[in-house]
Parts: structure tokens; C-alpha cells; sequence
């Protein structure tokens, strides 16, 4: 089945078919006709014949630096739910927290022709801002504040400083588990959210009661054993993830030391994992599924015509649990 045949069948010129196939102007009456047509047959017009015609290949690149998690699989679907509506499909990409990875793929995506492209971003370095302004494709970053590039990013500031004004309530003595600062919003902004309401509070901050953690529940177990093995005074601890936070939680179990009771511990993120925890855990909520969402609109736009950048931020909630419940 072609062009020809379906435009015969419906008793329409080709280029009627042609005009209905690419959302051009076509009078209802030939349109109810054509479309009869194409569901009866089942016909499906051929993509590289249409991305010749359009210059389009309907295809997004995505790149993502982990695959198992919470957050990032909320915001591909907040992704997925808009580009799918759209007609496009989504290129995954995962980086396994690869700078380099990152760097290569952006090249190959490029390269390779996709209509657009998004990065959930870590860590942005110059490396990245030359390669993202070499792009000759309609590029967004998301769960990343870039100047000057079209992204969407969380208030990772204003978060942790609401969920340190939470812990002030309750604590004295505070402990803090982040990630390398270099990731601007969950190592550095959280960070500073955090030391900027102790300082508002009258709260001096000794750095020896921090350490530095990877993104998972097993790092941060093993943070939080140096952290109270040296400074077992600590009674609020404020971690810079929920899964940070949960290995914190299980340490602390393991070490005979009660939450809230003893300790009261929060995170940041509100994913699942808070609810299953024990006990339950305290956390600033982000919305990762509209994070998503969002960066695929703005590609869209993007991809439509020439617009101004924008910088979206997005809210936060704080969520408490049983784990400050003092």
C-alpha cells in the first residue's frame, strides 16, 4: 500500500493524501475519507520518507546519569507522558554518573540528528558548556540551573533552608551528610540552604561534624558511622538525599541510637523510600514529574521556532515524618 493506492481508494488527489498525512489543510469531508481509508487498510506512512519531507526524525535524546532511581525514572516519565502525546520518541542514555559519558553522548545525539535534546544534569563543567554551546539542535537541562541555556531546576537552596529551620525546632546539635559541591544543587545550593539557617538562627556551624557521600543508602551508612563515631553529640542530622538519609537511618539503628528520640534525621527529595523506611523519614518534596514535564514543553517550544531562554524553578514542600516526631 502507498500514497497512490490510499489517494485512489479515497477518490482524492496525492496531494491531498500528502497534505492530510503532514497536518495540512484538507477539507472535512476528504479528511473523514482519507482516514477511512488508512483504518481499514491499517496503512502507516513510511518515517524515513516523512523525515526526508519534514527534515524531522521524531526522536529525543534523553540523557540521564543513573537508571535505578526514584527521581530520575519520575522525571523521564514526566518527560515520556508530553513528547509520546507529540509523536515523539525518547533515545535513553544513561551516563552512570560518566562526565565524559555525558560529553560523548551529547556529540552523538547531535551528530546523529535527534530533534532535540535533554540532560538531567549533575555536575556542569566547562567541558559541558562548550559542548552545549557547539549543539546545533534545540537543547533543554533539567534538575540544573544553567545561565543562559533553557532548563528547569529545583529550589534546592530554599528547600534545605525550610527543612533546617524544621530540624532547629527539635535539635541542638547538627550533623550534615552531603555530595561533592561541584553538583551545584545537591552538593553546593543544599549545603548553603543548610549553613544559612543555622547562621540566621544564631547557630555556628564546625565542619568536622560533615562528611561527603555518594548517591546511595550504603555510602550513606558508612558516612554516617565516621560522622557519630567522631561526634556522637549529634542529636539533628540533615542529609542531602533520602537515600543518604536511610543509610544514616540504619546505622543509627545498628548503633543502638533511637529516632526521633535520640536523633532526629531528615532528607531531601520526598521519594518512595520515605514511606517504607523505619522510622518513617522527613524530607523536602520535589517534583520530579513535573520537572519532566516541563523540560519536554519547553524543548517543544524550542523545537517550534526561536524563543527567549528560560530559567524555570520549581517549588518545594517540606513533608514531616516520624523521623523529626519528637
Amino acid at each position: 500500500m502507498n500514497i497512490d493506492e490510499i489517494a485512489k481508494m479515497a477518490g482524492v488527489s496525492r496531494t491531498t493524501v500528502s497534505r492530510y498525512l503532514n497536518g495540512g489543510y484538507v477539507a472535512e469531508e476528504k479528511k473523514e475519507r482519507i482516514g477511512r481509508v488508512i483504518s481499514e487498510t491499517g496503512y502507516r506512512p513510511s518515517a524515513q520518507a516523512q523525515m526526508l519531507r519534514t527534515k524531522k526524525t521524531k526522536q529525543i535524546g534523553v540523557i540521564l546519569p543513573k537508571i535505578n532511581s526514584d527521581s530520575i525514572s519520575e522525571m523521564v516519565e514526566g518527560i515520556s507522558s508530553v513528547l509520546s502525546s507529540e509523536g515523539y520518541f525518547l533515545l535513553l542514555a544513561n551516563t552512570a554518573n560518566d562526565e565524559s559519558a555525558e560529553l560523548n553522548y551529547l556529540d552523538i545525539f547531535s551528530r546523529n540528528k535527534v530533534d532535540g535534546i535533554i540532560l538531567i544534569g549533575t555536575v556542569i563543567t566547562q567541558a559541558h558548556r562548550e559542548a552545549i554551546s557547539a549543539l546545533s539542535v534545540p537543547f533543554v537541562v533539567a534538575a540544573q540551573r544553567v545561565n543562559g541555556v533553557d532548563c528547569v531546576y529545583y529550589d534546592d537552596y530554599g528547600a534545605a533552608y525550610a527543612l533546617t529551620e524544621l530540624l532547629l525546632e527539635k535539635g541542638n546539635v547538627f550533623g550534615y551528610i552531603g555530595v561533592r559541591e561541584d553538583d551545584k544543587a545537591a552538593g553546593y545550593d543544599r549545603k548553603c540552604g543548610f549553613l544559612a539557617a543555622l547562621r540566621d538562627h544564631g547557630k555556628q556551624f564546625d565542619e568536622s561534624y560533615s562528611e561527603i557521600s555518594m548517591f546511595s543508602m550504603q555510602s550513606g551508612y558508612e558516612q554516617a558511622s565516621e560522622l557519630f563515631s567522631r561526634h556522637p553529640d549529634t542529636d539533628a542530622l540533615f542529609c542531602a538525599t533520602d537515600h543518604i538519609a536511610a543509610g544514616a537511618l540504619l546505622y543509627l539503628k545498628g548503633a543502638g541510637r533511637r529516632v526521633p528520640e535520640d536523633v532526629i534525621v531528615a532528607g531531601v527529595g520526598d521519594g518512595k523510600l520515605c514511606r517504607v523506611t523505619s522510622p518513617s523519614l522527613t524530607s523536602a518534596h520535589l517534583y520530579y514529574n513535573e520537572c519532566g514535564r516541563k523540560a519536554a514543553q519547553m524543548l517543544l517550544e524550542r523545537i517550534g521556532g526561536s524563543t527567549p531562554v528560560q530559567e524555570v524553578r520549581l517549588g518545594y514542600q517540606i513533608v514531616e515524618r516520624e523521623s523529626t516526631s519528637r
